[in-house]
């Protein structure tokens, strides 16, 4: 039977601080010591040393404290995912109305339900052949539509978009999840299978590289990309697929099935995409050595041309024998005018020999001209040309594979400015302790040198052979010494032959004072 109080009634009634601490005190009481099992989740190392932890089963969780006076004490470091033994006491918050364990003693129990589960898995689809480094698809060196499947609004898909924007003029296309809980894996699944859905050449681009993004989180944050389900879609799929889900220090197991991970959402866009500015320096300068390799073949085969000219003869220099032996003929003979009909049957005569002894000459050079040129056939400059265009295609194969390279050598050099500053800190931080040691050896010389009291007033004192005399026994009487101060130096000369220096006067003891007089009687009564 439900007791009622009415509303006039003289019951006492408690504040919310005395109802908690009330609370408190009994909970303290009754749970001053317990033994729990469970699984870490959510750890978190604070600056001031203590250590924030929740532990949970399959059903249930409760918040966990180590305060740093006994993290020390533990016997394992607390990580996510470890299943531990942990003993303390329950106690509550009371400025939030929560209930927690202070954690005394910890010792682990065995792996982690997530990670075992996790395990377990990953050594299956490895058996299955899915983190096969050959089923791994090659990146396309210059995608035109990149697909981008993320939560449409948080800060992973601006800097996705922002990095792509910088880098390389492409479409991108955005497929918006979950990717937290439980309908995150079938969302992000079915993301991969619409993306490789899209047929070529429809209204829809396909894309040429997908890349599935989120963000930082715990163990139980990224859970969804360990969804056996997600891994398949993301074998299953034909188009080549960047995983950058958590950070740098997050793995979960969509990392092992794709083609490619990423530490981070950015370095996942700068996978996806090259340098439009480098590229196109690039192609200028192979633009520039394919111009200057041609233009050195077309000199070289003309310079070889004119060598090869140079062993023929000139068509004047053919002629000019038969224009000789003709001016010789033909200068004995009279003019036309006065030739008689006789000489002038002669004249035909020798002109119709003359015919035909050029013909003949000129049979018997070409005939030699034909010796000559069966040597210089154009299939031997057919041969060097051919040859000459199986160099360029093989220059551009390797013109090709090099611009292939460029992305891959950029992410490497985007690493140096991280590489030059640890180098530049270790350089500080040597450069450093060379200079307190510098510092303390400077000090040490000024402490050792002989000549810094001088500035104190004393002087130094040094024997006629030029040794400093370190006691008096070392100096006889007469003997003559060099005194040097901070401002110069003096002569001076030992008086007297005592073993050494005089102990100081004693001052005389002073007289016990005397025993003052005792006062006169007075003849004033006690009050008492």
């Amino acid at each position: 039977m439900t007791d009622t109080v009415a509303p006039d009634s003289n019951a006492q009634a408690y504040s919310v601080s005395e109802l908690a601490f009330a609370l408190k005190r009994t909970l303290e009481d009754r749970y001053s010591f317990v033994r729990l099992r469970g699984e870490l989740s959510k750890v978190t190392h604070h600056s001031n040393g203590h250590v924030y932890l929740t532990i949970k089963d399959d059903k249930a969780a409760i918040d966990g404290v180590v305060w740093k006076g006994n993290v020390r004490q533990l016997q394992i470091r607390p990580e996510h995912g470890l299943e531990v033994i942990v003993t303390g006491k329950i106690t509550t918050y009371p400025a939030g109305s929560r209930y927690q364990i202070v954690i005394e003693t910890m010792e682990a129990a065995g792996v982690g339900a997530l990670l075992a589960q996790l395990e377990r898995l990953k050594a299956k689809l490895h058996a299955e052949g899915l983190f096969a480094p050959d089923r791994k698809r090659p990146l396309p060196a210059m995608p035109a539509v990149i697909g981008v499947i993320t939560s449409p609004t948080g800060a992973v898909i601006r800097d996705i978009l922002h990095r792509i924007r910088d880098r390389w003029p492409c479409q991108v296309l955005v497929w918006p999840v979950v990717v937290q809980g439980d309908a995150a894996a079938g969302q992000v699944g079915a993301a991969i299978r619409g993306f490789n859905a899209i047929a070529p050449g429809g209204p829809v681009p396909r894309p040429d590289i997908l890349i599935v993004a989120r963000g930082g989180g715990s163990v139980e944050d990224l859970w969804a990309f360990n969804d056996e389900g997600l891994a398949r879609a993301v074998a299953e799929g034909n188009i080549p697929l960047i995983s950058a889900v958590g950070h740098e220090t997050d793995t979960t197991l969509i990392d092992f099935v794709s083609d490619r991970r990423a530490p981070t959402p950015t370095a996942a866009a700068e996978m996806a995409t090259p340098v439009l500015a480098e590229l196109r320096a690039l192609v200028s300068d192979y633009d520039r050595r394919l111009n200057t390799c041609g233009g050195r073949a077309i000199e070289e085969r003309r310079t070889r041309l004119v060598g090869a000219a140079r062993g023929l003869p000139r068509p004047a220099d053919l002629l000019a024998l038969a224009q000789q032996r003709l001016d010789l003929a033909v200068r004995g003979l009279p003019r036309l005018d006065d030739l008689t009909a006789p000489a002038e049957r002669r004249f035909k005569e020798v002109a119709a020999r003359l015919d035909a002894a050029l013909q003949r000459n000129t049979d018997i050079h070409a005939r030699d001209l034909l010796k000559v040129t069966a040597r210089l056939s154009p299939d031997t400059l057919h041969r060097q040309r051919a040859d000459c265009g199986r160099r360029v295609e093989d220059l551009g194969r390797r013109l090709d594979l090099a611009a292939r390279r460029v992305p891959e050598r950029v992410a490497q050099h985007a690493r140096l400015p991280a590489l030059q500053e640890r180098l530049n800190a270790v350089a500080r931080r040597r450069l450093e302790r060379e200079t307190d040691r510098l510092v303390a050896l400077d000090k040490l010389r000024l402490s050792l040198n002989p000549e810094r009291p001088l500035e104190l007033g004393f002087a130094l004192v040094r024997k006629a052979d030029g040794t400093i005399a370190r006691s008096a026994a070392e100096l006889a009487g007469g003997e003559r010494v060099n005194l040097k101060f901070k401002l110069g130096d003096r002569d001076a000369v030992i008086d007297g032959e005592g073993p050494g220096v005089p102990p100081p006067p004693v001052a005389p003891a002073r007289p016990a004072p005397k025993p003052k007089a005792p006062p006169p009687p007075s003849d004033q009564g006690s009050l008492f």
